[in-house]
């Protein structure tokens, strides 16, 4: 990429393909909304969800008020509903001037809504066993009755399945669907009649259409990713494409003699004479060091093994047999002729998953439409 040393591609048509894949299997009725918090899972806030709009999802959903403004900033207009918490210090002012939902989960938070001058319409959030974020069951009567009195503007109810991406534990999902049912049917009691439902992630939506309700709220599908290797083989017929892929340019090559010392610490010394080639990527960019020793790239179409101790700023691989140069293109995730490293191999060889992989791509690298 003409004056780029690192930089991200974004496929734009493996975005629309992606969503595409995932209306297959909801019904027409069901809402997508698109999962973008953490940066777009790495792949870029706004870039990513300016395409995703074009290609038709109905909503987006962020963690925080700031992402929310930044893609109403950016031109957004479908829905947006923040995920994570809205706190006291005039930001519900806030999201309802620009039209953005939030989730309530306490009562704190419900007596904050109380007390807005401007108050943004709301989800209440259910806890059916994730244990995080929400409302326990028990505890809806209450807040239904809270709600009603204040007249305060719910539009929506949700929850979160804790294990629907592990196909091992069907009826844990279960349970938190059952329950979250019957969450839903207090709301109703107390005159709730219209809320918008939705309780399935990527993995709640591959594993059953029984969960998806009102709207499903896909994250890491969207990515051409799934969400565990499982599901994966049981969808066969969802047809899933990366959408991210993410290079360098070679800055040095040199040899290197047998018994020379590679990287901080000494920490690897060849036994033979090696060629090494030096990428300007390390852990800054979002390369982890645990990668050291084992991580690869891909150059002219082959593997590179990292040599030594991932750094700030720089890798060294071993390039010995492959036709290098400075400026020769080194791909970190992605593909070079019939070889392809992958997030989720990245993540397997560190003990991670590849949504920490995406995720924690530094933001300011600069992402690429192609």
């Amino acid at each position: 990429m003409p004056g780029k040393k690192v930089w991200i591609q974004i496929n734009k048509r493996a975005i629309g393909k992606n969503i595409a894949a995932m209306r297959n299997i909801i019904r027409p009725s069901t809402k997508l909304f698109a999962v973008v918090k953490s940066n777009a899972y790495g792949h870029g806030l706004t870039l990513f969800s300016g395409i995703a709009e074009e290609s038709g999802v109905d909503g987006f959903c962020v963690d925080s008020l700031v992402e929310g403004l930044k893609l109403r900033g950016a031109g957004i207009r479908k829905p947006i509903l923040v995920l994570g918490p809205t706190l006291p210090n005039g930001s519900l002012a806030e999201a309802a001037t620009n039209d953005i939902t939030v989730t309530i989960s306490n009562t704190e938070s419900l007596n904050q809504m109380k007390k807005s001058k401007i108050k943004p319409s709301f989800h209440v959030k259910v806890d059916t066993g994730m244990h995080r974020q929400g409302f326990f069951p028990e505890e809806l009567n209450a807040v239904s009755q809270f709600i009603k009195k204040n007249k305060l503007p719910l539009t929506g109810v949700y929850t979160h399945f804790a294990s629907a991406k592990d196909i091992n534990y069907p009826t844990f999902t279960d349970s938190q669907f059952k329950k979250f049912t019957d969450a839903h049917r207090i709301l109703e009691t107390h005159g709730f009649k219209k809320l918008l439902r939705h309780a399935a992630a990527t993995g709640g939506t591959m594993l059953s259409k029984k969960y998806h309700l009102d709207a499903v709220r896909i994250g890491i599908g969207l990515y051409g990713l799934s969400p565990s290797r499982e599901l994966e083989f049981q969808r066969t017929d969802i047809s899933l494409e990366p959408v991210l892929s993410w290079h360098s340019l070679v800055s040095e090559v040199k040899d290197i003699p047998a018994g020379g010392y590679i990287g901080y610490d000494l920490a690897e010394r060849v036994t033979r004479k090696t060629k090494v080639a030096i990428v300007p990527i390390g852990y800054w960019h979002g390369f982890d060091r645990g990668l050291s020793h084992v991580g690869e790239v891909l150059i002219a179409g082959k593997r590179a093994r990292v040599l030594g101790r991932v750094s700030m700023d720089i890798l060294t691989v071993d390039a010995t047999g492959i036709p290098v140069h400075q400026g020769s293109i080194a791909t970190i995730i992605g593909r070079q002729g019939r070889e392809t490293v992958s997030a989720n191999e990245m993540g397997q060889k560190i003990g991670t998953s590849h949504y920490e992989i995406v995720t924690r791509i530094n933001p300011l690298i600069e992402r690429v439409i192609t």
